[in-house]
């Protein structure tokens, strides 16, 4: 078997290097077959020349150079576009995922898992970090099916005809768990350990978070447009009904001001209806939009390796 190790790397030039030698030691040492991708999203503190460096100097590294910051899951999408492996590993660049925790998950893989999850021993990460995992973990049993008893991280194996339906489809905003989750069957966590990070400042902040949680639900969901939806058509029906009270009423008092009734009849049946219209209108524009979605969502200006 062959194992390729994709790294996303951003902001990382004080330890990307020692993650880069405790790698290759580490697998050298295991005696495994592999290859080290290193994505430099959009980097400005001098990591791409780190990495660089390294493909130059080590056999079996490659270092890709993205145009500006994608995020972590393009990146990731960029590695295993180049990753040639039976099998595709993905950890963080700051050592929080121990080198000598790869095997652990090779072992599960090799009991015929589709992809194999890392799950930690005792999360090294902050309180709002972990209160974001366990919101995107809610909505990824919603959206994705995942079990409630499966643990995701990106600390992850995934077999190699996973990564290929990973990477068919042509989407503007990948979501690489949830898409393992889509595209795999036999899934599995296996207890690794969690170093705490040797950075002062986690680069994972509540803002990334956020966004992460809006990309799941507008781009894998429809949830969001389906509550619109109800939410219009409950206010539709309220509309119809107080315009109905107000006829009522106009028929059977008097009112001081002519025409009143009329007015707020004809203003709530029409805001009702356009209402109900557009939310039925946006239920169209989504999937026309997930129908013709075809950007490429990262752009490469350099490759050292191979």
């Amino acid at each position: 078997m062959k194992y390729s190790v994709v790294i996303p790397v951003y902001n990382s030039v004080r330890q990307v290097a020692n993650t880069v030698d405790a790698i290759v030691a580490e697998m050298q040492r295991q005696e495994l077959r592999y290859e080290l991708i290193l994505v430099n999203d959009g980097s400005q503190d001098g990591s791409w020349q780190v990495v660089a460096g390294k493909a130059r100097e080590l056999p079996n590294i490659i270092a890709v150079n993205l145009l500006r910051n994608y995020g972590q899951h393009n990146a990731n999408l960029a590695g295993f576009r180049e990753a040639t492996g039976d099998y595709v590993i993905t950890m963080d660049d700051d050592m929080q995922n121990p080198p000598d925790q790869i095997r652990v998950l090779i072992d599960e893989a090799m009991r015929g898992r589709d992809v194999v999850f890392g799950a930690f021993e005792t999360k090294q990460a902050a309180g709002y970090r972990r209160l974001g995992s366990s919101l995107i973990g809610r909505i990824n049993r919603r959206v994705f099916g995942q079990p409630a008893d499966l643990v995701v991280s990106n600390f992850r194996i995934l077999r190699r005809d996973v990564v290929d339906r990973i990477c068919a489809p042509r989407t503007a905003y990948p979501y690489i768990t949830g898409q393992a989750l889509m595209y795999s069957s036999n899934r599995a966590n296996v207890s690794v350990r969690h170093d705490p990070a040797r950075v002062s400042k986690s680069r994972y902040s509540s803002r990334r978070i956020l966004r992460l949680v809006l990309t799941i639900l507008f781009s894998y969901s429809l949830f969001p447009l389906r509550a619109a939806a109800a939410g219009g058509f409950i206010f539709s029906i309220l509309s119809f009904l107080l315009g109905g009270a107000y006829l009522i009423h106009g028929l059977v008092t008097d009112t001081a001001v002519p025409g009143w009734t009329s007015l707020v009849v004809l203003t709530a049946v029409f805001n009702g209806v356009t209402i109900a219209l557009l939310s039925m209108l946006g239920e169209y524009v989504v999937r026309t939009l997930n129908a013709v979605s075809a950007q490429e969502t990262y752009h490469v200006v350099e490759r050292v390796g191979r």
